[in-house]
């Protein structure tokens, strides 16, 4: 596999979440190696030296070190789903959005999901600010089934992850919250048959080994 793309990832990372889900709807075949954060691999080091996920490692040697890149490079080269094509608003108005989840919002998410690592941070005002944001996407899809229209697009499959990372906080208190949209649009990307194909758990990849080919079947590239 040395002539595929190879793929620096961890399944619980939204980041590399999101990257893999473009991979794995655009068809691009790559070689994909599991990464234990807490063991990262020369591989990983040597690749990117900031040394976090995803990172995609091209055969002519160029390094995409930026999930967002690693979607929308995906999608360049291959986009049967439409999703750079939304049927409502276009492609800038969804990076202005995932600009938000990315900024504002991940740094409520952290903030809110590891208090520890943020001592100084108001908890309680972190939460407030993201439910603020949420409640706009709950507004979006009181209009339409997906951010961006009547269908799935570049848009909710970026952020998803993140608001998925969020629900898990405190999964009662989600389930409590007045979103019926926003959690039916949420439960219904979990069940999708694309996020479970990138889902499966792997071993850690070991330096010196091959990793596996991605994505791991092409019956669901465009669910």
């Amino acid at each position: 596999m040395s002539a595929l793309p190879v793929l620096y990832s961890f399944r619980r990372c939204p980041y590399a979440m999101r990257a893999r889900l473009a991979l794995a709807v655009s068809g691009q075949v790559c070689e994909l190696r599991e990464v234990v954060l807490r063991a990262k691999p020369q591989g990983l080091l040597q690749a990117s030296p900031k040394a976090t996920v995803p990172v995609l490692v091209l055969p002519d040697g160029t390094v995409l070190e930026q999930s967002l890149d690693i979607m929308r490079w995906a999608l360049a080269c291959n986009d049967p789903a439409g999703w750079l094509t939304p049927s409502l608003g276009d492609e800038a108005g969804m990076l202005a959005l995932i600009a938000e989840c990315d900024g504002p919002f991940k740094q409520a998410l952290d903030r809110c999901k590891y208090p520890s690592r943020y001592p100084e941070a108001d908890a309680a005002l972190a939460r407030a600010r993201a439910v603020e944001w949420l409640q706009g996407l709950e507004a979006r899809l009181a209009e339409q089934p997906f951010l961006f229209g009547t269908q799935v697009a570049l848009a909710d499959m970026a952020i998803a992850p993140f608001v998925r990372q969020f629900a898990g906080i405190d999964a009662d208190w989600w389930a409590a919250q007045p979103w019926p949209r926003l959690q039916a649009w949420l439960a219904q990307w979990q069940a999708s048959a694309l996020f479970e194909s990138v889902m499966p758990k792997l071993p850690a990849w070991v330096d010196g080994t091959e990793g596996v080919r991605f994505p791991f079947s092409d019956a669901l590239l465009t669910s």
